[in-house]
């Protein structure tokens, strides 16, 4: 008996004067939905939490992260370079944020030990290093979000879950065009009114209505982040170059495609090798960089090392009519000259994707109010099964 009724919602009849093609996208959407609920609702809840991880961090870490002092004017670089030099400590990278009342964020070593901490902008002060006490909890989040915990099998379970969510969300869409236009104020908006099999089946249909295309964004952004495959694909689709070994090649490594890049790298070398009498200032890095850069913004100074014999300097644009952070980066010999800018919006399309694929995914590309949207619409995510998986169950417990 038990086996009949669920024979009889998992392959209902065909209704009259339903098509075909609505009919397979019915059980296709069925089907699915049973086989990849779980990991569904795993990878959209965990996607929620991890989305608020700098936040979180900045909570815990508040009394480094912010400065109450009255604002005056602000330590320069080479001053913080300097406080740094008497502690035998070797600046790497400073960080300097747009808002006053935030800390410089420096990293630096000592005794050939790399570290990290907070500057009070104004005093100078070392404020210590970050109290990184959430970080294995985030890192069992984002574990769960990439592969369930489980290695390269939760991976590929996770994977397969994913694209089976995009087919989903496809089927849903179909499922949910009404028939007649005067029905469609109806598919869109939910009846609080009604009982609780229709409050239910209104959110997984309105609901599911309205989060779809960001849903659809956010599942092949991350298979872009997970799968060599689906990166290659875009890359191209994009405009970009194919990566003839997709499996081996990271991100940094597809730059060498490109003529000007290997030039660049010469460059380099010859700066590695070359003597410097007399080192520039940074103050004066930061001021040749905002002349070419003349905004301001978010700014990273990363001093030469081994590996790069130049100055990099990174300001996070956000000069556009989304307030999107779009990175512009500019370098810098060890004499100040100026050798290279890269600017977002100059960047072939396959490049300005393949530098916002990470943010694009995350929600971090608009700041806090677009980490807020992606968390609603991942927790709309993460309900669609739930509301789904009821809606199947009252109709199996009502099949005779």
């Amino acid at each position: 008996m038990k086996n009949s009724r669920l024979q009889k919602t998992l392959v209902r009849k065909r209704r009259k004067n339903e098509s075909l093609f609505k009919y397979a996208m019915g059980l296709l959407h069925l089907w699915l939905g049973l086989l990849s609920a779980l990991v569904i609702m795993v990878v959209c809840l965990s996607g929620c939490l991890y989305a608020f991880k700098n936040q979180f961090s900045d909570v815990l870490n508040r009394d480094k992260v912010f400065v109450t002092e009255k604002p005056r004017s602000r330590k320069t670089p080479a001053q913080i370079r300097e406080i740094l030099l008497r502690e035998k400590k070797e600046l790497k990278s400073i960080m300097i944020p747009v808002d006053k009342d935030r800390s410089y964020v420096v990293s630096y070593t000592r005794d050939n030990v790399d570290s990290a901490g907070y500057f009070n902008p104004y005093s100078g002060k070392d404020l210590g290093m970050a109290d990184v006490n959430m970080n294995r909890f985030f890192e069992i989040v984002l574990d769960l979000h990439r592969n369930l915990m489980m290695g390269n099998a939760g991976r590929q379970i996770n994977g397969a879950a994913v694209l089976m969510l995009c087919l989903l969300l496809f089927s849903g869409f179909v499922l949910w065009v009404p028939k007649k236009a005067r029905h469609l104020k109806q598919s869109l908006t939910v009846k609080f009114s009604g009982k609780f099999q229709r409050i239910n089946y209104d959110l997984h249909n309105t609901m599911g209505f309205y989060a779809f295309l960001m849903l659809f964004f956010m599942a092949v952004t991350g298979l872009y982040i997970t799968y060599p495959w689906v990166k290659n694909a875009l890359i191209v689709s994009l405009g970009g170059e194919s990566i003839s070994n997709v499996s081996a090649v990271s991100s940094k490594e597809e730059n060498n495609a490109f003529d000007h890049i290997f030039n660049d790298m010469l460059s380099r070398q010859k700066e590695k090798s070359a003597v410097q009498e007399k080192p520039v200032s940074l103050q004066e890095i930061l001021v040749s960089a905002d002349k070419i850069l003349p905004y301001e913004a978010v700014t990273t100074i990363e001093l030469p090392n081994k590996e790069n014999p130049r100055f990099v300097v990174t300001k996070v644009n956000t000069g556009n009519w989304l307030g999107a952070m779009l990175p512009d980066q500019i370098t810098f010999d060890k004499k100040g000259k100026f050798k290279s800018k890269e600017l977002f919006w100059e960047k072939p399309l396959s490049k300005q994707f393949t530098s916002l694929a990470k943010p694009l995914h995350t929600g971090e590309i608009l700041g806090l109010k677009s980490i807020i949207f992606y968390f609603i619409i991942c927790f709309i995510g993460f309900s669609l099964p739930v509301t789904g998986f009821i809606f199947w169950f009252n109709k199996f417990r009502k099949a005779k």
